[in-house]
């Protein structure tokens, strides 16, 4: 396949291309709380200075859930602010799963996804309910935002993947429904995928299903 032409490592996004998100669902259940609808960046999260802290680790886990109280008109507790924050978080199907174990053949799979602490939690637990086995087992290593303290499409976030997985960004393909993270993987020097709306990826790289 052509976007595979020189290509030993594979780096996919997490929510939207491997994983099944409706982010309307958290944003819904936010509201059902009393959350005025702060939409921010591809309209997957509130626009508020906390979820991106959360994202980069800034805050715990704790933090974060007070923090969203005070965004709230009546107080409500802890499992009800995580249930609406992992509301979002639907299944990884099956497909995916072995499109990734067939890839592995021949590349080194990575995943990177601007997430939190909260969410991973969540979506670990949710596959290993669904599959049997942990996610992170699928890959070289999986990185997430909150855990290396940069987040997508900060340049600083693709120049600490390179340097933690010790790859050659030229010979490394990065697959994202984002194409402003996906700009900002190849102004990093990394190979780079769009996965536009309405693609899914195991039809890309249907030669490995």
């Amino acid at each position: 396949m052509e976007i595979l032409k020189g290509i030993r490592n594979i780096i996919f996004d997490l929510g939207g291309v491997l994983l099944n998100i409706d982010p309307r669902q958290t944003i819904e259940a936010f509201g059902k709380l009393g959350m005025q609808t702060l939409i921010g960046d591809k309209g997957l999260s509130y626009d508020h200075d906390i979820f991106y802290r959360m994202e980069q680790g800034q805050i715990t886990s704790d933090e974060f859930r007070n923090g969203v109280l005070q965004l709230l008109p009546a107080k409500v507790t802890y499992d009800e602010i995580d249930a609406a924050w992992t509301a979002m978080l639907l299944d990884f199907p099956a497909i995916r799963v072995d499109l990734v174990k067939n890839l592995r053949k021949d590349y080194k799979i990575y995943l990177f996804s601007n997430t939190n602490a909260i969410h991973v939690e969540k979506y670990h637990s949710n596959f290993r309910k669904q599959h049997g086995f942990e996610v992170s087992s699928l890959f070289e290593k999986d990185f997430y935002s909150n855990e290396i303290g940069y987040r997508k499409p900060m340049p600083e976030s693709f120049q600490e993947i390179v340097r933690l997985s010790g790859i050659n960004p030229e010979e490394s393909l990065f697959i994202d429904d984002s194409l402003q993270n996906v700009e900002a993987a190849v102004a990093s020097g990394l190979k780079g995928f769009w996965l536009e709306p309405g693609q899914k990826v195991e039809e890309i790289l249907h030669n490995f299903m």
